[in-house]
């Protein structure tokens, strides 16, 4: 049901996952863990899927708060839970509040969890290449700061995102990032169609968190496009030509 990163699970106190799509009650397109509000799905079967991932949490159903991602670099602080559905939009979440598990939903995009256990801070962030371009991993940490995290102290681990070799983009992506730094040249290589690239999505997200100076970085090395059995893909789905894709959910929590 879900996957679980040591760097994490050594921290006293925090509880995490990054959930896989086996487990849950939807079918067809969405079986089986679809936990995404957003997706054509039955409500009640995504409700009971979030349920599941809450109860392994160790908290309450209804004390699960995850944000309406709309690819930003905006962090919201949670003190309360909001309604089902019903979240600010924002792409990344940070708690120090015990008993409320906070997430990110993802079908491609990287899912970033992080926490400074000796604080008592949590966070996740919605990373793709959007988000992570545009400083939602910097925002994140500095949100926790802001809770009393040390940046040092924080730990950041990469769930299960979309790899280098199922991931190309045309020219006019590759010389967003080159303008923006001749370094991010670097997560490029030439694909064969002309003037395409493959991008390296897990690479960049890795690079923005170590130059923003957390204490570990983890990286589970897994791809959602490569592994239907496990994980929802946006871009496999796509090429698939369904009409719609679930949601993976990723969240953490400080035990009550």
């Amino acid at each position: 049901m879900k996957i679980t990163a040591d760097l994490l699970s050594d921290l006293p106190g925090i509880r995490h996952g990054f959930f896989t799509r086996r487990g849950g009650v939807s079918d067809g397109i969405y079986a089986s863990l679809n936990c995404g509000v957003g997706s054509a799905d039955e409500r009640g079967h995504v409700l009971e899927n979030r349920a599941r991932v809450t109860a392994d949490l160790g908290v309450a159903a209804d004390r699960l708060a995850t944000p309406y991602q709309v690819h930003s670099p905006d962090v919201v602080v949670v003190d309360a839970v909001w309604a089902t559905g019903d979240g600010p939009k924002a792409d990344a979440v940070v708690t120090n509040r015990p008993g409320i598990a906070i997430g990110v939903g993802t079908a491609d995009c990287g899912p970033v969890l992080f926490a400074d256990g000796e604080a008592g801070v949590v966070g996740a962030a919605h990373a793709g290449w959007k988000g992570a371009f545009t400083g939602v991993l910097e925002a994140t940490i500095a949100a926790m700061e802001g809770l009393g995290a040390r940046r040092d102290r924080i730990v950041a681990v990469l769930g299960p995102t979309i790899s280098k070799s199922a991931y190309e983009v045309g020219p006019e992506f590759r010389a967003r990032f080159v303008e923006a730094e001749a370094d991010n040249a670097a997560f490029f290589t030439p694909s064969p169609r002309a003037d395409h690239h493959q991008f390296d999505l897990p690479a960049f997200i890795g690079m923005r968190l170590r130059a923003a100076g957390v204490g570990s970085v983890g990286d589970l090395g897994l791809c959602t496009y490569a592994d239907p059995e496990r994980f929802f893909s946006y871009r496999r789905t796509t090429h698939a030509g369904e009409p719609d894709y679930g949601r993976l959910l990723h969240a953490i929590a400080l035990a009550a």
